[in-house]
């Protein structure tokens, strides 16, 4: 038995795609809210504890984006089963019964912190698994979720580009009420992180900070969270590819003890349209970015 069947008639992600009129890409790969009762059953965690690393709502608060023109591409999957936002392989050996195959990256700072392609951990430090699994689980997730979810994506984004001349991914998050950043230890509202200047064009994040900056909330850069393997894979400005991630703090918009809404979700859900409506009015010309000289 492996992740297909685990799904059943619930589809992995889904996507949701309209006529598109503006260049951008919207993905929420942490939403997932579909827990199997065979992946419960191998868990230690309650039905609350082990939701501790889901981004609750993210899909919803970007719901409006098929409506203004910009796919988006979302997983009902949790990230506690796979996480797509790493490299296929990031295993930690410690969760197997058996050894892992020598391509497997067991040495990155992911999987040693326990949020690997598939978590041993998910909030601050909690076991997910009674004992340890075997090694078909995980190539059962990787090629029948990972590798599908990724394919999708880099497919809506080449026909973005084919469409537009470039494309936009912005990869959508949440994070913990108390994240702190800066030297005097604020918490910030929303983190845009661009991989340090590496994956999208300035004028988008920029425009992004000025965007959120102008509703009242505050905005970091890069710090702590710069972006995670989707930003990093996907961002290559000189192919004409740009990946912006967005945090966004759930003390807005939910209680983190029952995961419930809270009265904020609204109004964070009516700023995020206007949000992405004047993000997808920035000019062309702040994107397109000349091919490099042939040497």
């Amino acid at each position: 038995m492996g992740a297909v069947e685990d799904f059943g008639n619930v589809p992995a992600f889904k996507v949701v795609e309209p006529a598109q009129k503006a260049p951008f890409v919207f993905n929420s790969p942490h939403s997932g809210c579909h827990y199997p009762e065979r992946f419960l059953s191998m868990s230690r965690l309650d039905a609350i504890a082990i939701r501790r690393s889901e981004d609750c709502y993210v899909d919803e608060l970007f719901a409006p984006a098929p409506s203004l023109g910009a796919p988006l591409l979302s997983a009902n999957f949790p990230r506690a089963y796979l996480d797509v936002n790493r490299e296929p392989w990031e295993l930690d050996p410690r969760m197997f019964r058996e050894p892992l195959p020598p391509y497997a990256n067991i040495r990155s700072p992911r999987v040693a912190g326990g949020l690997g392609t598939i978590p041993r951990l998910v909030g601050e430090g909690m076991e997910i698994y009674k004992t340890r699994i075997g090694l078909d689980e995980a190539l059962s997730r990787i090629d029948g979720i990972y590798r599908p979810y990724h394919a999708c994506l880099a497919d809506i984004l080449a026909r973005t580009r084919a469409q537009f001349g470039y494309a936009i991914l912005v990869d959508c998050h949440s994070m913990p009420a108390n994240i702190r950043t800066g030297e005097l230890g604020l918490r910030p509202d929303f983190i845009i992180g661009d991989r340090f200047g590496a994956s999208a064009s300035p004028a988008l994040v920029e425009r992004a900070i000025r965007i959120l900056a102008s509703k009242g909330y505050t905005v970091a850069h890069n710090k702590p969270y710069a972006g995670g393997f989707i930003t990093e894979h996907y961002g290559r400005p000189v192919e004409q590819l740009h990946a912006m991630q967005i945090e966004i703090n759930r003390g807005l918009y939910m209680n983190e003890k029952d995961l419930t809404r809270t009265d904020g979700f609204d109004r964070l859900a009516e700023d995020l349209r206007s949000f992405m409506v004047e993000l997808m009015d920035i000019p062309v010309q702040h994107f397109v970015v000349p091919p490099l000289a042939a040497e």
